[in-house]
């Protein structure tokens, strides 16, 4: 297992060199991550490049058996290619253009930018190419920013709209330009939405996707000349976990496997369902397991800093990320920087550069990891659970949400919180994935969903699949229009029932009229729940109701229904519900008629989870909280941090681990 550092040589005095190098042998550290940021010290002036301090860098690190990963630098540009080329720089809505000075400053489609681009990572790939310790790349740095609205994204936009399109008749109707009177008569007259609370809805989602193409044909252009020079290197991008304003399974497409930077260390200490959700998304873009490029190492921040991970708790962070498939560990950044916009974004070692409480964290889980590694090579998450996540109903529900606070991600966290306090492992997929591997499917907020993947998810069902799906189902087809049949279209057979009215609960204007509607729930679901945000007045067909609604007008309408259809069963929630409760009891029926069960079933705020391979299945145990926590697991196994045989159940202090090897 590869475990180490961000480092900036760069930052700091030649003669300090040698003491990072050894303090990061010390440490357990066998792999850096360099010149993300670096492109000013690579090409100081336009076609003289310089190495010479990179090449030193690589030597001395290479005498203490530390390996590198190389970024491409093109995430900012040196001053110079903004004066030379204005035309680089991102243009604002206003007309424009972003002052140089921070990062992220270019358009994607100048073509000064991307020659400059590509010839900076012609040059760095010729230069390392047989640097005995770089061991592979990663391409620019957390692509997302900026947008650009400059005539030439336009009128590439416009060329693109072409492509996929073919002809304008296609795109007027994709688009339905016959509302507010707005079909296009030529190409040339499309413009950029700039707005996607007012905009055609269906020009702002083929907007984002093409913003997202954008990205995606840029880091191409630099992962084939990677490949072309560089066949023996790896080829990753440090991607920013449930970032949302490109479809990171297209850009993850052309990498060798995913990297993610992962900042959990904020506010207050809590559960970190997100971290858990994000890892789970990074491990589906590809189907396989991934590395943390960026880890939290101390207080984050630029013009204040956050608060401190507490004894214990980055270890903890770093397993947590391993138990769901992290292959390589690398921490953000070695140490704190004393100049910069990022003096507060601290480091494992403080601007004083001492290994003090942080530092001595990270060699003791660096000396755990390499403790594990022979058994966790070839291992990686299996589940029998999946949960669909959809870039294109995230985007298209930032356009047009339909009740207020309806996000993509809420809905999501919702129903993964509570597979992760079952205990089960959860693969995120595709919407256009095989469903088959799966015994239970999860589909919140699916609410773009063409007739092909409806087909194949009624299909999922008929054949013995169990499906979960909820309010907002199906509304849209692809190109962001709604589907000119009853909710839920063409799932209706599946889920047992129709869906002929909605409404708002939370749609006040300001004005303070947001309400909530009682739900009794019967059976395994028994108790009294709150209805909030939004209510469908779901009529069951086939399907038997699990809760419903107390209100005189609403008691002829399901909350929650299940249908037997086939072999299998549809769920449906036509409601968000603010219990917590509700949702644990929910996971829990469906997995009983997905016949899913977990190993161990955690106490609040523990952890679970398996990486496995056909010799070999490893269980994580994470206490999230900071009291001593008691959980159930096998007996008779080897706990493997400390080699002790386990008991029915384990005690884990706070912010404790565990890996029991289970066989």
């Amino acid at each position: 297992m590869y475990i180490g550092v961000d480092y900036y040589p760069e930052h700091w005095p030649r003669e300090r060199w040698e003491t990072d190098a050894q303090m990061m042998q010390a440490a357990g550290f066998n792999i850096v991550r360099l010149a993300e940021f670096a492109w000013v010290n690579m090409e100081p002036q336009e076609g003289r490049f310089e190495f010479g301090w990179l090449d030193d860098a690589l030597a001395l690190l290479a005498r203490y058996d530390i390996r590198a990963i190389l970024c491409t630098p093109t995430a900012v540009m040196p001053a110079w290619v903004a004066r030379a080329y204005p035309e680089t720089l991102a243009m604002q809505t206003d007309g424009t253009r972003i002052v140089w000075g921070v990062r992220k400053n270019n358009c994607f489609t100048a073509g000064a930018y991307r020659l400059l681009s590509e010839r900076i990572t012609r040059a760095m790939a010729e230069h390392f190419k047989d640097a005995p310790n770089v061991i592979g790349w990663q391409t620019d740095n957390e692509f997302g920013n900026p947008v650009c609205h400059c005539d030439t994204c336009r009128a590439t936009f416009q060329d693109w709209l072409r492509t996929k399109y073919g002809t304008l008749e296609a795109l007027n109707q994709a688009w339905g330009t016959h509302f507010w009177g707005h079909s296009f008569g030529t190409w040339g007259e499309i413009q950029i939405p700039v707005d996607r609370n007012t905009h055609n809805p269906s020009a702002c989602l083929d907007w984002q996707r093409f913003y997202s193409w954008l990205n995606v044909r840029f880091q191409r252009d630099q992962v084939q000349i990677l490949r072309e020079i560089c066949p023996q290197h790896f080829v990753t991008h440090n991607l920013m976990g449930l970032f949302h304003e490109l479809d990171y399974y297209d850009l993850a497409a052309d990498l060798d496997f995913v990297s993610w930077d992962n900042y959990p260390v904020w506010g207050k200490p809590d559960i970190p369902y997100k971290a858990a959700e994000a890892a789970d998304v990074m491990r589906g873009l590809k189907k396989r397991n991934f590395w943390i490029m960026e880890q939290t190492a101390g207080p984050g921040g630029w013009g204040s800093y956050g608060r401190n991970p507490r004894p214990g708790e980055i270890r903890k962070i770093a397993f947590q990320q391993v138990a769901h498939g992290a292959d390589g560990m690398v921490w953000f950044r070695w140490r704190t920087c004393t100049a910069g916009r990022e003096q507060y974004w601290h480091g494992l070692l403080g601007h004083d550069g001492k290994g003090l409480r942080r530092y001595q964290e990270a060699a003791q889980t660096a000396a755990d990891l390499h403790s594990l590694s022979t058994l966790l090579e070839g291992t990686t998450v299996k589940a029998s659970v999946a949960l669909i996540y959809d870039y294109d109903s995230i985007w298209a529900l930032r356009i047009q949400p339909g009740y207020a606070g309806n996000t993509y991600h809420a809905a999501v966290e919702r129903i993964y919180a509570a597979l992760f306090r079952a205990g089960v492992n959860v693969d995120m997929i595709k919407p256009t994935d095989d469903f088959t591997p799966y015994r239970a499917v999860f589909a919140p907020d699916l609410y773009v969903l063409p007739d092909t993947v409806a087909r194949a998810l009624s299909d999922y069902v008929e054949n013995g699949g169990v499906l979960f799906c909820d309010s907002r189902t199906g509304v849209k087809d692809e190109t962001n229009l709604c589907h000119d049949r009853t909710l839920p279209g063409l799932l209706s057979d599946a889920l047992g029932i129709t869906i002929e009215e909605y409404e708002s609960l939370d749609h006040d204007w300001g004005r303070g009229l947001s309400f909530t509607y009682a739900v009794q729930g019967d059976g395994d679901l028994a108790g009294e729940y709150t209805a909030t945000q939004t209510a469908e007045w779901v009529q069951p067909t086939t399907a038997e109701t699990l809760a419903t609604y107390t209100e005189w007008h609403m008691q002829p309408f399901a909350a929650l229904t299940r249908n037997r259809f086939g072999k299998g069963w549809g769920y449906f929630l036509g409601t968000n519900i603010g219990e917590e409760a509700f949702y644990d009891r929910l996971i829990a029926d469906i997995l009983a008629h997905a016949d899913v069960t977990a190993i161990a079933t955690p106490p609040e705020g523990v952890e679970v989870s398996v990486r496995e391979n056909g010799d070999r299945r490893l269980l994580f145990v994470l206490n999230h909280t900071e009291t001593p926590q008691t959980v159930s697991v096998p007996a008779g196994k080897t706990e493997l941090l400390t080699g002790q045989i386990t008991d029915t159940t384990l005690t884990l202090d706070r912010y404790g681990v565990a890996v029991i090897q289970l066989r």
